[in-house]
Protein backbone atom coordinates (compact mmCIF):
# COMPACT_ATOMS: atom_id res chain seq x y z
CA UNK A 1 0.00 0.00 0.00
CA UNK A 2 1.45 3.19 -1.18
CA UNK A 3 1.53 6.09 1.48
CA UNK A 4 3.38 8.88 -0.19
CA UNK A 5 1.79 11.80 -2.32
CA UNK A 6 2.13 11.87 -6.06
CA UNK A 7 3.35 15.24 -7.25
CA UNK A 8 -0.02 17.18 -8.35
CA UNK A 9 -1.21 16.01 -4.70
CA UNK A 10 1.86 17.66 -3.40
CA UNK A 11 1.62 20.82 -5.26
CA UNK A 12 -1.75 20.93 -4.22
CA UNK A 13 -0.40 20.50 -0.47
CA UNK A 14 2.20 23.36 -0.96
CA UNK A 15 -0.76 25.59 -2.55
CA UNK A 16 -2.93 25.80 -0.19
CA UNK A 17 0.00 25.75 2.17
CA UNK A 18 0.32 29.05 0.51
CA UNK A 19 -2.50 30.56 1.03
CA UNK A 20 -3.70 29.87 4.12
CA UNK A 21 -0.46 30.25 5.59
CA UNK A 22 0.28 34.05 4.41
CA UNK A 23 -3.10 34.81 6.25
CA UNK A 24 -3.27 32.71 9.15
CA UNK A 25 0.77 32.12 9.62
CA UNK A 26 0.85 34.71 12.43
CA UNK A 27 -1.25 33.41 15.12
CA UNK A 28 -2.65 37.35 16.05
CA UNK A 29 -4.14 37.23 12.77
CA UNK A 30 -6.04 34.01 13.33
CA UNK A 31 -7.42 35.62 16.69
CA UNK A 32 -8.52 38.82 15.04
CA UNK A 33 -10.13 37.00 12.78
CA UNK A 34 -11.99 34.90 14.90
CA UNK A 35 -12.85 37.31 16.92
CA UNK A 36 -15.15 39.35 14.21
CA UNK A 37 -18.31 38.08 12.98
CA UNK A 38 -18.67 35.82 10.76
CA UNK A 39 -15.77 34.01 12.76
CA UNK A 40 -13.79 33.83 9.41
CA UNK A 41 -12.28 35.86 6.35
CA UNK A 42 -14.99 36.53 3.52
CA UNK A 43 -11.68 37.42 1.76
CA UNK A 44 -9.93 33.96 2.45
CA UNK A 45 -13.12 32.04 1.53
CA UNK A 46 -12.86 33.92 -1.35
CA UNK A 47 -9.34 33.40 -2.58
CA UNK A 48 -10.23 29.74 -1.70
CA UNK A 49 -12.56 29.66 -4.25
CA UNK A 50 -11.05 31.04 -6.91
CA UNK A 51 -7.90 28.20 -6.03
CA UNK A 52 -10.51 25.91 -6.77
CA UNK A 53 -10.64 24.89 -3.12
CA UNK A 54 -14.57 24.73 -2.37
CA UNK A 55 -15.20 22.86 -5.16
CA UNK A 56 -12.46 20.13 -4.97
CA UNK A 57 -14.66 17.32 -4.25
CA UNK A 58 -17.73 18.07 -6.59
CA UNK A 59 -17.95 17.18 -10.44
CA UNK A 60 -16.79 19.49 -13.15
CA UNK A 61 -20.21 20.46 -14.40
CA UNK A 62 -21.12 21.64 -10.92
CA UNK A 63 -18.08 24.00 -11.01
CA UNK A 64 -16.34 21.52 -9.07
CA UNK A 65 -12.94 19.63 -9.62
CA UNK A 66 -13.40 16.45 -9.29
CA UNK A 67 -11.06 15.38 -6.77
CA UNK A 68 -11.04 12.45 -4.52
CA UNK A 69 -10.57 11.81 -0.36
CA UNK A 70 -7.22 11.89 -0.80
CA UNK A 71 -6.84 15.75 -1.95
CA UNK A 72 -10.40 16.47 0.38
CA UNK A 73 -7.17 15.00 3.06
CA UNK A 74 -4.87 17.59 1.99
CA UNK A 75 -7.01 20.85 2.09
CA UNK A 76 -8.35 19.43 5.27
CA UNK A 77 -4.58 18.80 6.93
CA UNK A 78 -3.18 22.25 5.96
CA UNK A 79 -6.49 23.97 7.34
CA UNK A 80 -5.38 22.86 10.57
CA UNK A 81 -2.17 23.59 10.71
CA UNK A 82 -3.07 26.78 10.68
CA UNK A 83 -6.57 26.69 12.43
CA UNK A 84 -7.81 28.46 9.90
CA UNK A 85 -11.44 29.49 10.77
CA UNK A 86 -13.01 28.98 7.43
CA UNK A 87 -15.79 26.56 7.23
CA UNK A 88 -14.46 23.87 4.64
CA UNK A 89 -15.38 21.00 6.84
CA UNK A 90 -18.86 22.01 8.01
CA UNK A 91 -20.16 23.67 4.64
CA UNK A 92 -17.95 22.15 1.95
CA UNK A 93 -17.83 18.49 3.09
CA UNK A 94 -20.69 18.29 4.91
CA UNK A 95 -23.30 20.58 3.66
CA UNK A 96 -21.62 20.78 0.14
CA UNK A 97 -21.31 16.85 0.27
CA UNK A 98 -25.31 16.34 1.21
CA UNK A 99 -26.01 19.01 -1.73
CA UNK A 100 -23.78 16.51 -4.29
CA UNK A 101 -25.60 13.41 -2.86
CA UNK A 102 -29.31 13.96 -2.50
CA UNK A 103 -30.00 16.83 -4.37
CA UNK A 104 -31.47 17.70 -7.88
CA UNK A 105 -29.60 18.19 -11.34
CA UNK A 106 -30.94 22.28 -10.79
CA UNK A 107 -30.20 22.02 -6.93
CA UNK A 108 -26.70 20.45 -7.43
CA UNK A 109 -26.29 22.75 -10.69
CA UNK A 110 -27.21 26.17 -8.60
CA UNK A 111 -25.96 25.34 -4.68
CA UNK A 112 -22.65 23.65 -5.83
CA UNK A 113 -22.39 26.03 -8.48
CA UNK A 114 -22.70 29.06 -5.89
CA UNK A 115 -20.70 27.34 -3.22
CA UNK A 116 -17.61 26.58 -5.64
CA UNK A 117 -17.46 30.03 -6.69
CA UNK A 118 -17.03 31.65 -2.93
CA UNK A 119 -20.87 33.07 -3.24
CA UNK A 120 -22.47 30.81 -1.25
CA UNK A 121 -21.90 29.65 2.61
CA UNK A 122 -24.11 26.62 3.65
CA UNK A 123 -24.33 24.53 6.79
CA UNK A 124 -25.93 21.21 7.31
CA UNK A 125 -28.65 21.83 10.39
CA UNK A 126 -28.80 18.42 12.17
CA UNK A 127 -27.51 18.38 16.26
CA UNK A 128 -31.01 18.65 17.95
CA UNK A 129 -30.91 18.73 22.07
CA UNK A 130 -30.15 15.32 23.72
CA UNK A 131 -29.09 13.63 20.31
CA UNK A 132 -25.50 11.68 20.20
CA UNK A 133 -24.36 11.64 16.45
CA UNK A 134 -27.41 9.80 14.76
CA UNK A 135 -28.22 9.73 11.20
CA UNK A 136 -31.82 10.70 11.98
CA UNK A 137 -33.81 13.55 12.77
CA UNK A 138 -37.06 13.33 15.47
CA UNK A 139 -36.83 17.05 17.15
CA UNK A 140 -37.69 18.89 13.93
CA UNK A 141 -40.46 17.78 12.00
CA UNK A 142 -41.67 17.58 8.07
CA UNK A 143 -45.16 18.77 7.30
CA UNK A 144 -46.48 18.61 3.91
CA UNK A 145 -48.80 21.91 2.72
CA UNK A 146 -50.47 22.22 -0.46
CA UNK A 147 -47.77 22.37 -3.00
CA UNK A 148 -44.96 22.70 -0.51
CA UNK A 149 -42.94 21.56 3.05
CA UNK A 150 -43.10 23.33 6.32
CA UNK A 151 -40.46 22.70 9.19
CA UNK A 152 -40.82 23.05 12.80
CA UNK A 153 -38.74 22.21 15.69
CA UNK A 154 -35.09 23.38 17.29
CA UNK A 155 -31.52 22.50 15.73
CA UNK A 156 -28.48 23.07 18.30
CA UNK A 157 -25.69 23.47 17.60
CA UNK A 158 -25.80 24.44 13.84
CA UNK A 159 -22.08 25.35 12.96
CA UNK A 160 -21.79 28.83 11.06
CA UNK A 161 -25.82 28.89 11.42
CA UNK A 162 -26.28 32.94 11.41
CA UNK A 163 -23.61 33.43 8.54
CA UNK A 164 -25.06 30.33 6.28
CA UNK A 165 -26.99 31.44 3.15
CA UNK A 166 -28.80 28.10 2.93
CA UNK A 167 -29.80 25.38 5.31
CA UNK A 168 -29.69 21.62 4.78
CA UNK A 169 -31.68 20.74 7.87
CA UNK A 170 -32.62 17.39 8.25
CA UNK A 171 -36.24 16.10 9.69
CA UNK A 172 -38.60 13.68 10.47
CA UNK A 173 -41.14 12.77 7.68
CA UNK A 174 -44.82 12.02 8.41
CA UNK A 175 -44.65 8.71 6.82
CA UNK A 176 -41.70 7.95 8.97
CA UNK A 177 -37.63 7.97 8.33
CA UNK A 178 -35.54 11.13 7.83
CA UNK A 179 -35.56 13.74 5.04
CA UNK A 180 -33.59 16.48 3.76
CA UNK A 181 -34.86 20.46 3.04
CA UNK A 182 -33.59 23.08 2.01
CA UNK A 183 -34.39 26.24 4.10
CA UNK A 184 -32.99 29.87 2.53
CA UNK A 185 -31.70 32.02 5.07
CA UNK A 186 -34.55 34.88 4.34
CA UNK A 187 -37.10 32.31 4.96
CA UNK A 188 -40.10 33.51 7.03
CA UNK A 189 -40.10 31.43 10.35
CA UNK A 190 -36.78 30.90 10.46
CA UNK A 191 -35.15 32.37 13.95
CA UNK A 192 -31.13 31.93 14.20
CA UNK A 193 -29.65 32.88 17.40
CA UNK A 194 -26.03 32.66 17.30
CA UNK A 195 -23.00 32.61 20.06
CA UNK A 196 -19.40 31.98 19.80
CA UNK A 197 -17.58 28.43 20.24
CA UNK A 198 -14.77 27.46 22.47
CA UNK A 199 -12.29 26.93 20.01
CA UNK A 200 -13.32 30.70 18.37
CA UNK A 201 -15.71 29.19 15.69
CA UNK A 202 -19.18 30.26 15.41
CA UNK A 203 -22.54 27.97 15.80
CA UNK A 204 -26.26 28.82 16.48
CA UNK A 205 -29.28 27.75 17.82
CA UNK A 206 -31.82 27.35 14.89
CA UNK A 207 -35.90 27.41 15.60
CA UNK A 208 -38.07 26.66 12.91
CA UNK A 209 -41.99 27.81 13.04
CA UNK A 210 -43.72 26.55 10.34
CA UNK A 211 -41.06 27.58 8.09
CA UNK A 212 -41.20 26.82 4.34
CA UNK A 213 -38.54 24.52 2.79
CA UNK A 214 -37.50 22.77 -0.43
CA UNK A 215 -37.04 18.99 -0.23
CA UNK A 216 -33.12 18.05 -1.37
CA UNK A 217 -34.05 15.53 -4.35
CA UNK A 218 -37.30 13.93 -3.36
CA UNK A 219 -38.91 13.87 0.39
CA UNK A 220 -37.66 10.40 0.96
CA UNK A 221 -35.63 8.98 3.87
CA UNK A 222 -32.30 10.10 3.51
CA UNK A 223 -30.56 8.49 6.93
CA UNK A 224 -28.44 6.40 4.54
CA UNK A 225 -27.07 9.10 2.95
CA UNK A 226 -26.42 11.13 5.82
CA UNK A 227 -24.40 8.59 7.55
CA UNK A 228 -22.55 8.19 4.61
CA UNK A 229 -21.83 12.20 3.88
CA UNK A 230 -21.35 11.73 7.86
CA UNK A 231 -18.42 9.40 7.77
CA UNK A 232 -16.86 11.27 4.75
CA UNK A 233 -17.08 14.17 6.98
CA UNK A 234 -15.22 12.48 9.82
CA UNK A 235 -12.22 10.71 7.90
CA UNK A 236 -11.76 14.95 6.72
CA UNK A 237 -11.97 15.76 10.33
CA UNK A 238 -9.42 13.30 11.32
CA UNK A 239 -7.01 14.76 8.74
CA UNK A 240 -7.70 18.10 9.93
CA UNK A 241 -6.62 16.90 13.29
CA UNK A 242 -3.34 15.80 12.00
CA UNK A 243 -2.79 18.97 10.84
CA UNK A 244 -3.20 20.24 14.19
CA UNK A 245 -1.41 18.01 16.18
CA UNK A 246 1.50 18.08 13.43
CA UNK A 247 1.78 21.71 15.06
CA UNK A 248 0.91 21.48 18.15
CA UNK A 249 3.70 18.68 18.52
CA UNK A 250 6.40 21.03 16.69
CA UNK A 251 6.07 24.13 18.98
CA UNK A 252 5.93 21.79 22.05
CA UNK A 253 9.65 20.60 20.89
CA UNK A 254 10.99 23.84 19.48
CA UNK A 255 10.04 24.88 23.22
CA UNK A 256 11.25 22.43 24.85
CA UNK A 257 14.69 23.11 23.03
CA UNK A 258 14.69 26.87 23.92
CA UNK A 259 13.39 27.78 27.35
CA UNK A 260 15.41 27.63 30.03
CA UNK A 261 15.14 26.21 33.66
CA UNK A 262 18.30 25.71 36.28
CA UNK A 263 20.35 27.52 33.50
CA UNK A 264 19.77 24.67 30.89
CA UNK A 265 16.97 24.44 27.84
CA UNK A 266 14.22 22.22 28.92
CA UNK A 267 15.27 19.12 26.56
CA UNK A 268 18.05 18.64 28.42
CA UNK A 269 16.01 16.79 31.49
CA UNK A 270 15.38 13.19 29.64
CA UNK A 271 11.73 12.56 31.07
CA UNK A 272 10.48 15.71 29.02
CA UNK A 273 12.41 14.27 26.09
CA UNK A 274 10.41 10.70 26.60
CA UNK A 275 7.04 12.45 27.18
CA UNK A 276 7.57 14.21 23.49
CA UNK A 277 8.82 11.19 22.28
CA UNK A 278 5.48 9.36 23.16
CA UNK A 279 3.33 12.63 21.62
CA UNK A 280 5.07 11.63 18.19
CA UNK A 281 4.47 8.40 18.32
CA UNK A 282 0.84 8.99 19.09
CA UNK A 283 0.45 11.50 15.80
CA UNK A 284 2.71 9.07 13.86
CA UNK A 285 -0.18 6.18 14.57
CA UNK A 286 -3.35 8.59 14.35
CA UNK A 287 -1.81 10.09 10.61
CA UNK A 288 -1.19 6.61 9.35
CA UNK A 289 -4.95 6.03 10.68
CA UNK A 290 -6.75 8.91 8.88
CA UNK A 291 -4.50 8.18 5.35
CA UNK A 292 -5.73 4.63 5.49
CA UNK A 293 -9.26 5.86 6.09
CA UNK A 294 -9.02 8.29 3.34
CA UNK A 295 -7.87 5.76 1.06
CA UNK A 296 -10.92 2.96 1.94
CA UNK A 297 -12.81 6.10 1.00
CA UNK A 298 -11.62 6.64 -1.97
CA UNK A 299 -11.35 3.10 -3.18
CA UNK A 300 -13.84 1.05 -0.74
CA UNK A 301 -17.72 0.40 -0.38
CA UNK A 302 -20.37 2.62 2.00
CA UNK A 303 -19.57 -0.34 5.02
CA UNK A 304 -16.14 -0.47 5.07
CA UNK A 305 -15.57 3.15 4.85
CA UNK A 306 -17.86 3.63 7.61
CA UNK A 307 -15.86 1.29 9.31
CA UNK A 308 -12.64 2.78 8.91
CA UNK A 309 -13.89 6.35 9.72
CA UNK A 310 -14.97 4.52 13.02
CA UNK A 311 -11.74 3.21 13.64
CA UNK A 312 -9.86 6.59 12.24
CA UNK A 313 -12.01 8.65 14.62
CA UNK A 314 -11.21 6.66 17.76
CA UNK A 315 -7.68 6.82 17.30
CA UNK A 316 -7.51 10.45 16.24
CA UNK A 317 -9.61 10.86 19.06
CA UNK A 318 -6.94 9.73 21.93
CA UNK A 319 -4.25 10.68 19.71
CA UNK A 320 -5.90 14.18 19.99
CA UNK A 321 -5.95 13.93 23.82
CA UNK A 322 -2.89 13.02 24.30
CA UNK A 323 -1.12 15.41 22.34
CA UNK A 324 -3.25 18.26 22.93
CA UNK A 325 -2.85 18.00 26.82
CA UNK A 326 0.79 17.19 26.68
CA UNK A 327 1.47 20.42 24.87
CA UNK A 328 -0.60 22.09 27.18
CA UNK A 329 1.46 20.60 30.12
CA UNK A 330 5.02 21.10 28.73
CA UNK A 331 4.39 24.52 28.20
CA UNK A 332 3.43 25.18 31.86
CA UNK A 333 2.02 28.14 32.61
CA UNK A 334 2.03 29.86 29.25
CA UNK A 335 -0.13 27.32 27.56
CA UNK A 336 -2.87 27.63 29.88
CA UNK A 337 -2.97 31.61 28.72
CA UNK A 338 -5.92 32.63 25.70
CA UNK A 339 -3.29 34.33 23.95
CA UNK A 340 -0.78 31.65 23.34
CA UNK A 341 -1.54 29.49 20.46
CA UNK A 342 -1.37 25.83 22.02
CA UNK A 343 -4.49 26.30 23.73
CA UNK A 344 -6.41 27.04 20.74
CA UNK A 345 -4.64 23.69 19.12
CA UNK A 346 -6.15 21.95 21.79
CA UNK A 347 -9.50 23.59 21.94
CA UNK A 348 -9.94 22.77 18.36
CA UNK A 349 -9.13 19.00 18.36
CA UNK A 350 -11.48 18.40 21.33
CA UNK A 351 -14.30 20.42 19.18
CA UNK A 352 -13.38 18.19 16.26
CA UNK A 353 -13.91 15.67 18.54
CA UNK A 354 -17.35 16.26 19.63
CA UNK A 355 -18.54 17.32 16.32
CA UNK A 356 -19.38 14.60 14.89
CA UNK A 357 -18.96 12.03 17.49
CA UNK A 358 -15.86 11.18 20.39
CA UNK A 359 -14.00 8.53 20.92
CA UNK A 360 -16.36 6.91 23.04
CA UNK A 361 -19.14 6.73 20.52
CA UNK A 362 -17.03 5.11 18.40
CA UNK A 363 -15.37 2.55 20.68
CA UNK A 364 -18.74 1.60 21.14
CA UNK A 365 -19.62 1.13 17.37
CA UNK A 366 -16.86 -0.90 16.93
CA UNK A 367 -17.31 -3.06 20.17
CA UNK A 368 -21.06 -3.30 19.06
CA UNK A 369 -19.35 -5.48 15.41
CA UNK A 370 -16.96 -7.38 17.42
CA UNK A 371 -19.21 -10.38 17.17
CA UNK A 372 -19.51 -10.20 13.16
CA UNK A 373 -16.01 -10.77 12.71
CA UNK A 374 -14.36 -13.93 12.15
CA UNK A 375 -12.64 -16.26 14.23
CA UNK A 376 -8.33 -16.51 13.98
CA UNK A 377 -6.31 -19.02 15.33
CA UNK A 378 -4.22 -17.66 18.18
CA UNK A 379 -0.69 -17.77 17.55
CA UNK A 380 1.28 -20.67 18.88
Amino acid sequence: MDFTYDEEQQALREAVRGLVGKAYSDFENRRRTAAEDPGFSEKVWTQLAEMGILGLPFDEQYGGMGAGAIEVGIVAQEIGRVVAPEPFLTSVVLAGGLIAAAGSEEQKSELLGALSAGELVPTFAHAEPGSRWQATASAVTATESGDGWTLSGVKEPVPNGVRADVLVVSAALPSGGTGLFVVTGDASGLDRDGYATHDGGRAAKVTLSDTPATPLGSADDRAGVIARVLDIARITACNEAIGLMEVALENTTAYLKSRKQFGVTLNTFQALNFRSADMYVSLELARSLALWASMVLAEGSGEEAATAAARASLGVSRAGRHIGQEAIQLHGGIGMTAEYSIGTYTSRLTALDHLLGDGNHHLGLLAAGVGGYDEVDPLP
